[in-house]
């Protein structure tokens, strides 16, 4: 069996992920999910300019990809405009893996950071 274009493209990605764990696909929602150690760490979308790897961020790693030209994951939802915590990666990143390892690294520690639960409020314990 052929493997597309598409799976390929897919397949080139978890190799370019691979500094940070072995990768896993999952097709979810017309495109894939890239996990490694059971967090998500990337998606495979075409949100109407082609298929491109969008890498998870953090709110404090966001300012990073923002800085160096990546696009917000940003999608049309009932007519508004609805974005997620991922950004598509820095097309230097994508030419090999050694340009990619600082990128996996920051989509891996937004994984952890997503998968901590979240803090407490503060104030008094209900009893």
């Amino acid at each position: 069996m052929m493997k597309s274009r598409r799976d390929e493209f897919a397949h080139y990605c978890c190799e370019l992920l691979s500094t940070v764990g072995p990768c896993v696909l999952r097709r979810m929602f017309g495109g894939y999910g890239i996990s490694t150690d059971g967090l998500t760490i990337a998606i495979l979308a075409d949100l109407g300019q082609g298929e491109k790897l969008w890498l998870k961020a953090s709110p404090e790693s966001s300012a990073k990809f923002a800085s160096a030209g990546c696009e917000r994951f940003t999608y049309m939802a009932k007519g508004q405009p609805r974005s997620m915590g991922y950004y598509s990666a820095p097309d230097e990143a994508m030419e090999s893996v050694s340009e990619m390892a600082p990128w996996a690294r920051l989509a891996l520690a937004a994984a952890l950071e997503a998968r901590q639960p979240k803090k407490a409020a503060v104030g008094p314990k209900a009893t």
